[in-house]
């Protein structure tokens, strides 16, 4: 049986300000998967949030892109938004862009990961959801996970891993993808995915089989509304153990807290801090970025778990070394590298600021 795993995202209204969700809106979410599940429409679900956004992570067997399950989705975002309304949380709906369903949410606002499978004999997954970033913020991890030895030892010692893997690159700048394989083509994969504002990895792919082994949302806000209307806050599947890279070397990269795009305003870098969901509430300078990883074990399409895998002490340095990395950004205000270069920018006033002030500059 052929079974589908889909994340999809949006921020419905932050609770307070944009730091995290209100229960009323999950209890939303929770009540329309339940009758989802009852009349077999999905098998499973559950109801998580990562900071102000609200993650809605089902089991079917309609595969990806489908539009019975984009309309679920849509529909309880829609729902929580008029709770959000009703309680006046801050910025109800913004990742709604458009008024009506038109058959996909992708292009809607939603970030969306999805990944279809047949069930391995054990099949642990994780779930990866983060606030206050981008989706290039994915990179970094997918990289060390799949095809750094150093992270994952296992390219070096499971022989199922030893043809590699293949990514696949999207330019969302000019809606173009292109393929990486892995390790012949490393250097090649770096130079392009090492700016994460334009090139994003969406898929990875064992090499030996074809086998779909990650996913993540690729959507891009400003790109959609043509204006700054919050970050995209991004979403992943990674599949692990049994030919690709153990849960432990999956999550290993985010104990370096590596900076990432976004932050307050969408406008700033900062530390990428993993965190349990139970803390996943973005305060400091409405942040830091943070990053949820839930792992469960796929069952006949039943979700066991989750297991909040940031929540142990493992990964209390790595939050203390973000706080410090916190402190020396923050130092610098409004300077880059602090601040995002001008071309990022270019979706917030300061497009209006250099259209004003065009007259005053003079030839040198």
């Amino acid at each position: 049986m052929k079974v589908t795993l889909s994340v999809i995202k949006a921020d419905i209204g932050g609770y307070v300000g944009h730091s995290t969700v209100h229960p009323e809106c999950k209890d939303v979410a929770i009540k329309e998967l339940e009758k989802a599940r009852r009349t077999g429409l999905i098998i499973d679900y559950r109801v998580a949030h990562a900071g102000d956004d609200l993650n809605l992570i089902m089991t079917h067997k309609l595969g990806e892109d489908n539009k019975k399950i984009h309309k679920l989705s849509w529909d309880i975002f829609c729902h929580a938004t008029e709770v959000a309304k009703k309680l006046k949380l801050y910025g109800a709906g913004q990742d709604l862009l458009k008024s009506t369903f038109s058959g996909n949410v992708k292009g809607m606002g939603p970030g969306v990961a999805e990944l279809q499978m047949e069930e391995r004999k054990s099949e642990p997954v994780i779930v990866f959801m983060a606030d206050k970033t981008e989706p290039g913020a994915w990179n970094f991890p997918l990289y060390k996970m799949f095809v750094d030895p150093f992270n994952t030892p296992g390219l070096i010692i499971d022989p199922n891993m030893e043809s590699g893997f293949r990514f696949e690159v999207h330019d969302v700048m000019k809606s173009k993808k292109i393929f990486f394989d892995c390790p012949e083509e490393i250097y090649d994969l770096l130079a392009f995915i090492g700016a994460p504002g334009r090139y994003v990895v969406k898929h990875v792919f064992r090499r030996n089989d074809k086998l779909k082994a990650a996913s993540s949302s690729t959507q891009r806000l400003r790109l959609i509304a043509g204006k700054y209307t919050g970050k995209d806050d991004p979403v992943m599947i990674v599949r692990a153990q049994h030919g690709l890279p153990a849960v432990g070397e999956v999550i290993e990269p985010f104990a370096f807290p590596y900076t990432v795009a976004g932050w307050m305003r969408g406008s700033h870098h900062g530390p990428f801090m993993p965190v349990s969901m139970e803390k996943a509430n973005c305060t400091r300078f409405d942040g830091p970025p943070v990053v949820v990883a839930l792992g469960f074990q796929l069952s006949e399409g039943h979700l066991v778990g989750p297991r909040d895998m940031f929540a142990g002490p493992a990964y209390d340095r790595a939050r203390q070394r973000c706080n410090e990395i916190a402190d020396y950004m923050r130092q610098q205000g409004p300077f880059e590298p602090h601040r995002l270069p001008l071309e990022d920018l270019e979706y917030t006033k300061m497009k209006d600021l250099m259209e004003k002030h065009k007259k005053r500059w003079k030839k040198i």
